[in-house]
This record gives structure tokens, sequence and C-alpha cells, in this order.
């Protein structure tokens, strides 16, 4: 059973937890870091530096220096537009997780507030409104993304920022991420659960991280759940 306390919000981080997407975003990067340093990151180089990061510091980590802003920005949009036509070229598979949008509205339909933490940038966040049709269930001032003056996750700030949005502290919140960085920085913020999404990994991957406090497969598992 999930753990149960007296929540007044819902912060869900996005890519890997609402969208499940990681798979295009190790093949873009992939290919990116081969392009920056000669080789492909590895399956364990993504997931400890790449998700929840920001650009800048993943394309600081593949050169192995601070490289100027200009030369960040022209990697990193011809990385992230390469990535959204990978979307737009499998939309069978570009759509939210199962039972996310029920769960939205089981939400709202219950006074609970809810807001997005991404580390996209604001190209990819205007893909998502657009794609996902998200004005629906969450306010633009809501949505919360990597404006370069966030520090990437496992710093608290998105989530910290994603819970004043909602005029809430993150102890009063629910936070649902994937990545390892990312439930650090839920931990960090003080949130009054963590809750993994098993998007790339199974149950036991995320069950002894002293980082959650429970694990789900996807959002149908939280109405089932609810009704029972």
């Amino acid at each position: 059973m999930i753990p149960q306390f007296d929540y007044k919000g819902v912060i869900f981080d996005f890519n890997g937890t609402l969208f499940w997407d990681s798979e295009k975003h190790l093949e873009a990067w992939r290919d990116y870091s081969t392009k920056l340093r000669g080789t492909p990151f590895s399956d364990e180089e993504m997931y400890k530096y790449m998700f929840g990061r920001t650009n800048e510091d993943i394309i600081t980590y593949a050169l192995g220096k601070t490289p100027d802003k200009e030369l960040v920005k022209s990697l990193a949009d011809e990385k992230e537009a390469l990535y959204r036509d990978m979307c737009r070229n499998d939309m069978k598979n570009t759509r939210l997780a199962k039972g996310a949008v029920e769960y939205f509205d089981y939400l709202l339909n219950r006074g609970i507030k809810i807001a997005i933490a991404t580390m996209s940038e604001k190209p990819n966040v205007d893909f998502y409104i657009e794609q996902f049709n998200l004005l629906k269930w969450f306010k633009k001032e809501n949505i919360i993304y990597s404006d370069g003056t966030i520090p990437g996750k496992p710093a608290p700030d998105i989530f910290i920022k994603a819970a004043q949005s909602l005029g809430l502290s993150p102890n009063e919140c629910i936070i649902y991420e994937d990545a390892l960085s990312g439930l650090e920085s839920a931990r960090n913020s003080g949130a009054g659960k963590v809750i993994a999404v098993a998007s790339m990994h199974d149950k036991e991957y995320y069950q002894n991280l002293d980082t959650v406090d429970y694990v789900i497969n996807n959002f149908d598992e939280l109405l089932w759940l609810a009704q029972n």
C-alpha cells in the first residue's frame, strides 16, 4: 500500500515519469557523446550523469571541461531537435504514461494541486504542452522547467520551486520521479513522500534506495489502490 499522509499537492517529474522517453534520450545522447568525445556514453554513465541534469552539465561531463555558453546552446539545441524528431517519428509511443490522464483527473477532482518539475528546456516543454495538451490539467505557471537559473538534479531547487508555484511547502507534496538524481533531488527538497516510477527498471531496482518511500509500475496502479 502507498504510504498515506495529508498531502495537498503532487509534483511530477516529466521525462521517464509522465512521458516514457528515456530510450530516445539515451539514443540521442549516445550519438552526441560520440560526436563530443569519440565514444558513446555507457548505460551506467547515462543513469548516473545524464538523467535529471541540465544540458550544460551533460556537455561539460562529456567534454571534461566547462564549455562556453554559445557552444553549449548550439550542441544542446541540435541534440534536442534530433530528440523531438525522434518523438514525431514514433507517434505510437509518444503518449503520456499509462493511467496518467486518469490520475490527473482524480487528483484535480479532489482539490489536490498538481505541478510538473522537469529539467527539460523551453523548446521541449513547448513541444510537450502542445503534443500532450498539458494545459488541460496544469496551469502554465505550475510547469517548472530548466530556464538557465535552476541547478540540475540532485539539487532540490526545481522541486522546491514547483511546490512554491502551488503555494505549498515540499513537505505537503508527493513527488513522482524515475531517475536516481531526481529521486535524490526530491528527497533533498523535503518532500512529504517520494514515489519512484519504474519506467526503465523493475521495482526491485528502487526498493532499497533510501530516497524512495514507494515504487509503482504505472499510474493505473494508483487508481486501483484508491478504489480498493
